[in-house]
Parts: C-alpha cells; sequence; structure tokens
C-alpha cells in the first residue's frame, strides 16, 4: 500500500468516526431524553401487575400511579371522556431506565386474541435481556405461565430465548444467557 493510499484511508476513517458523532449528537439536541416510556393498556390492573412486577421483575415507579380525569382524556384526544387510572412500572434505576405504564379504564378495555406477532398491528411484543434466564423460568414455570413454541432455545452461542404472554395476550420475549 503506498503512502498516499494509506493516508486516503484513514481520512475515509476520521470523516466515517466524525460523522457518526455528529449523527449521533444532532439526535440526542432534538430529545430531552432518549428513554421512550410505553403505555399498555390492560383490562385486569391486579393481574398486569403481578405479572410485570412479581413474575418479571418490574419495580414500582415513584409515584407509583396517578389518575387522568375524564375531561383530560376527552381534551388532550387520549379518550372519548373516559378516565384512565395509571400505574407506572420502571425496569432498573436511574432517569435512562425503561418505564412501561400500565392504563386501566374499568371494564372498557377487552383483550386482543394474539395467536402470533402478526395477528395485530401495533406493539405486539416487549424484548428483556436478562443476566440468567434460569431463574426467571423457573418462576414463569412456578405461576403456571405457559412457555411458547419450543422456548427455551438457543439463540447464537450464550444466549437463550424465551417468549412467553402477559394477562392481555402482549408477547415478552426474554433473551439472555441460560446460567
Amino acid at each position: 500500500m503506498t503512502k498516499k493510499m494509506g493516508i486516503a484511508i484513514c481520512i475515509a476513517g476520521l470523516l466515517l468516526i466524525v460523522g457518526f458523532v455528529s449523527a449521533k449528537s444532532a439526535a440526542e439536541k432534538e430529545f430531552s431524553s432518549t428513554t421512550i416510556q410505553i403505555g399498555m393498556i390492560v383490562s385486569d390492573m391486579e393481574q398486569s401487575l403481578h405479572f410485570y412486577k412479581d413474575i418479571i421483575g418490574f419495580r414500582q415507579f415513584d409515584p407509583p400511579s396517578f389518575e387522568v380525569d375524564a375531561d383530560f382524556g376527552k381534551r388532550s384526544g387520549l379518550t372519548d371522556s373516559l378516565p384512565i387510572h395509571v400505574e407506572v412500572l420502571k425496569l432498573g434505576d436511574g432517569d435512562a431506565a425503561t418505564q412501561l405504564k400500565l392504563l386501566a379504564f374499568g371494564d372498557k378495555a377487552k383483550k386482543q386474541e394474539n395467536e402470533y406477532i402478526h395477528s395485530q398491528t401495533g406493539i405486539q411484543y416487549l424484548t428483556i435481556f436478562v443476566k440468567k434466564l434460569a431463574p426467571f423460568v423457573a418462576s414463569l414455570k412456578e405461576h403456571n405461565i405457559k412457555l411458547l413454541g419450543e422456548t427455551p432455545i438457543p439463540l447464537g452461542s450464550e444466549n437463550h430465548f424465551v417468549l412467553v404472554k402477559d394477562p392481555d395476550g402482549t408477547f415478552v420475549e426474554l433473551i439472555g444467557p441460560m446460567n
């Protein structure tokens, strides 16, 4: 390789790195937080809290819940004058931890029939990466949560994949090494 060619490769690599850093910085400047909060409508708040807190391991956020009154629901376009009860769960600590907002409307929300992820449109599953999958599998079995497909199945050389459904039929993927 000639000296000019080596310099050209170094300059191209440097431009690529600068472009990547600039693109990342520009995206971060557009948002006050790069962490999203997920809102999930549930048909039975107690069952959903049990599943996500006691089985999966989310923690109650502080404050743990809040109410949205019917007037705000209507004016904001969220509901047709229905009040909303919201329970906020967090996966981990810190400001960047994922927040899962469970929303209930009394008996107004109906379960979807989700046989597969392509059965409905919209958000169909959550993916949660874990340090050790075996304790989660044991907890799921202890709580009579059906493991779907042939899971757990290998996913690469170290990780395994488990698929379950929450009480409303939303798919939850758990990925991590077995032990």
